[in-house]
């Protein structure tokens, strides 16, 4: 549904995304993770048309982005990490204006716009100014904007940002409800976690570049496979590095001031082991225990090691 070949931009000599190769399959929802600056925006922009690769090729629904603008554009709904709204239009009128845009008329407009209102919970906003919405109902509203032609593909650039905790939690309904409707989805973010909820794969991208792709079900069974555990102990660094490069089962571990913590795949019985050679290392142990995974450290950790990522494809 979605495709990239060595897809790259550049702006003079800085290379904003650099040989982007990406498949997202039909009906799932690809979520791209990454910081500020790494080439999110870019990506997306090019999908929706409105930035030209320096070279590489790119496909939606289908079609060439290059080759066949139009048809790229009628096949998705493109929401931007910013927007302006119209301060003289309610949301009735906001919606009946972007469908005019692409041709959705009469009856057809309206029923649409009645159901979509009522599937992101504004039907009783209909008469409201788009200004007067808090941020939240205007991220909702401009989900139902990019509904208004039934595309396919949406293209969601940081969707949820600048929300407060209950508008990302509204929204995150609105998103699950759109892949059970079967909606091929790209949606950027910072933040893991959120995107963990409604993805079904996730890649990282790093300086423009695509650096890591993960299956969220595979993140998830790995959440059982490893620990994270916490060993309150005063050592001296070079004791605990060849204390710890010695068990196999130390994926990976962070000193601390007041001790360690450490990546681990082993089961109980394993780390009652571990905790009897340490102390017979003698290094100090006050506590030693697990603490919760969540995912988005868990990510950072395995898929630099390669443990959960594919091919980027």
């Amino acid at each position: 549904m979605v495709q990239t070949q060595n897809l790259t931009k550049k702006y003079g000599r800085t290379v904003a995304v650099n040989r982007l190769n990406l498949t997202v399959r039909q009906g799932s929802v690809f979520g791209l993770i990454g910081e500020n600056g790494a080439g999110k925006t870019t990506t997306l922009s090019m999908l929706a048309t409105l930035t030209v690769p320096s070279f590489g090729r790119a496909f939606v629904n289908g079609f060439e982005v290059c080759k066949h603008p139009h048809d790229v554009r009628m096949s998705i709904g493109y929401m931007p990490d910013s927007f302006g709204v119209y301060d003289d239009l309610t949301v009735t009128e906001y919606l009946y204006f972007y469908a005019e845009c692409y041709g959705v008329k009469g009856a057809l407009a309206k029923r649409r716009s009645a159901d979509l209102l009522e599937w992101v919970d504004l039907q009783d906003q209909r008469g409201t100014y788009v200004n007067a919405l808090s941020r939240g109902m205007q991220q909702r509203l401009e989900l139902a904007r990019c509904l208004m032609h039934d595309p396919q593909v949406l293209i969601l650039d940081e969707p949820a940002s600048g929300l407060d905790p209950r508008s990302r939690i509204e929204l995150r309904r609105v998103l699950r409800r759109l892949r059970e409707l079967g909606k091929t989805m790209i949606i950027s973010s910072h933040i893991l976690n959120e995107l963990s909820e409604v993805s079904d794969e996730i890649g990282m991208m790093r300086g423009g570049e695509l650096s890591a792709v993960a299956a969220v079900e595979a993140l998830k069974d790995q959440i059982g496979a490893y620990r994270r555990l916490w060993v309150q102990a005063t050592a001296k660094p070079e004791l605990w590095q060849t204390v710890l490069a010695a068990e196999p089962q130390v994926l990976d571990y962070t000193l601390r001031l007041q001790g360690v913590e450490l990546v681990f795949s082993g089961v109980l019985e394993e780390q009652a082991e571990l905790l009897k050679r340490l102390i017979q290392a003698g290094i100090p142990v006050i506590h030693f225990g697990e603490q919760p995974t969540d995912i988005e450290s868990l990510f950072l950790r395995l898929t630099e090691r390669g443990r959960v990522t594919h091919d980027a494809r």
